[in-house]
């Protein structure tokens, strides 16, 4: 689940979008199992934004 650098609205939905779906196969995040669906949203979008400030 290696997400994509850079810095766009474009990359950041894209890798929340494969977060989303590798939730939805496996019921988890990385390492993280969320509550719910909302949870698994929140904690995509962070992990996503996060990377996406250490892009250069």
């Amino acid at each position: 689940m290696p997400l994509a650098k850079g810095r766009s609205k474009k990359v950041i939905s894209a890798n929340i979008a494969e977060m989303m779906a590798s939730f939805k196969r496996t019921g988890k995040i990385g390492n993280i199992r969320p509550r719910n669906a909302r949870h698994a949203r929140a904690i995509a979008s962070a992990a996503a934004h996060s990377k996406a400030r250490r892009s250069k």
